[in-house]
Order: C-alpha cells, then sequence, then structure tokens
C-alpha cells in the first residue's frame, strides 16, 4: 500500500496496491475496494485514527504495531473489505 501527497491537496496524489503476486484477487480489485471504504484527506484520517490523543507512553516501549488491545492503538483496527 502506497499513498501519496503534496503540500496543501487534500485528496491524495496517488494510491497504489501491489500484493507481488500473493494476492487472491488481482490488485485492481483490491485497491478499488480500498478507495470506496477509506478516505485518504488526512485530516480524516486523523480523525478515523483518533490520533488527536497522544500515546506516547503506551508506544515508548515495545514498539506501537502487532499489539493488543486495538482500542489504544487505533491504527490496529481492521476493516472487513469484503463487505464494501
Amino acid at each position: 500500500m502506497q499513498v501519496s501527497y503534496a503540500i496543501g491537496v487534500a485528496q491524495p496524489l496517488s494510491v497504489h496496491v501491489d500484493t507481488y503476486g500473493t494476492g487472491k484477487i488481482p490488485d485492481k480489485e483490491i485497491l478499488a475496494k480500498v478507495l470506496k471504504a477509506f478516505d485518504f484527506r488526512p485530516g480524516l484520517i486523523a480523525r478515523a485514527l483518533d490520533l488527536s490523543k497522544p500515546r506516547y507512553l503506551k508506544t515508548a516501549a515495545y514498539g506501537h504495531f502487532g499489539r493488543e488491545p486495538t482500542d489504544v492503538f487505533t491504527w490496529e483496527a481492521t476493516k472487513d473489505l469484503n463487505a464494501v
């Protein structure tokens, strides 16, 4: 997953998905589902992930990816794209 932005532009310049041939469905289908399910404007990403609440103490040790609970690390919550 790659998303690129330009300063002052709300929508991303590009969104790219590459499963390197490991996807069960084509990358174009995954990209279509991702674009339908997520709003990539920076302000809405920050709101959706609740990034205004600092989590410095909890992320200072043992990293901040792949840990439980997902209510603390909002970026770890998954979204079912099969429903999209």
